[in-house]
């Protein structure tokens, strides 16, 4: 599936991921290929994004946390996600 992360100052990242875990209101939860339309409130906390490529300006790398080689967090305070036929935006502050 792609992911894009939006901020109110660039996009952050774009590119095909794995899954994508996010702090929503109402507990963590994950979002896997095909998974369901949806759209959620997210909250305070990390943004993990698993893919087995990861490519970043330098400008964009600064916000990124390297867990391993699959795995990067980004911190937010708050923002939103929508998942639609397999792309995930989120807009993040």
């Amino acid at each position: 599936m792609i992911l894009e992360i939006v901020s109110p100052e660039a996009k952050l990242f774009s590119a095909e991921v794995t899954s994508v875990t996010v702090p929503g209101v109402d507990g963590s939860f994950q979002i896997l290929n095909n998974h369901a339309p949806i759209v959620s409130l997210l909250e305070k906390g990390l943004v993990k994004i698993t893919a087995s490529n990861f490519k970043f300006g330098k400008e964009e790398a600064k916000f990124f946390t390297k867990l391993n080689d699959e795995n990067y967090t980004l911190a937010i305070s708050s923002g939103t996600i929508e998942m639609k036929d397999n792309k995930v935006i989120i807009l993040a502050d």
